[in-house]
């Protein structure tokens, strides 16, 4: 026959058990749900992956003025912004840019949402290694 203490132990095992597995689903979910906010060093790494989408989310007179190498304009103040971001698959990772990071940060999200994996230009381009090419 158990004892009361006995039984209050077990019951404080199986309640700390809980508690450790939910804070673990918790982590997993807050994983799959936010993007990589990365260094210039960092950023620049992730441009040389294979089939890596570089995505600027600028207006398009921005743009215009001078973007990093192979991306593509899709402004995330555009009301259709969500409309026009079905042009990236969804199997390749996207990098986001934008001037100081704010707009970035904003557009990372939203891909995340929609099932993109996204890594960021933390800063934007007014902190681009000045040793990177912008065209």
């Amino acid at each position: 026959m158990l004892s009361l203490r006995s039984l209050n132990r077990r019951k404080m095992k199986v309640s700390a058990i809980f508690v450790v597995a939910i804070m673990f689903v918790s982590a997993s979910f807050a994983q799959t749900n936010s993007f990589q906010s990365l260094s210039n060093e960092d950023f620049a790494k992730v441009l040389l992956k294979k089939h890596i989408q570089l995505v600027d989310v600028r207006t398009p007179a921005e743009f215009a003025e001078g973007h990093l190498e192979n991306a593509i304009n899709i402004d995330v103040n555009n009301p259709d912004f969500v409309n026009n971001i079905v042009c990236l698959n969804k199997k390749y990772a996207v990098a986001v840019y934008c001037r100081s990071g704010k707009r970035s940060k904003k557009a990372a999200q939203i891909l995340v949402d929609k099932g993109y994996k996204v890594y960021e230009l933390n800063r934007g381009l007014l902190h681009w290694n000045e040793k990177q090419a912008v065209h």
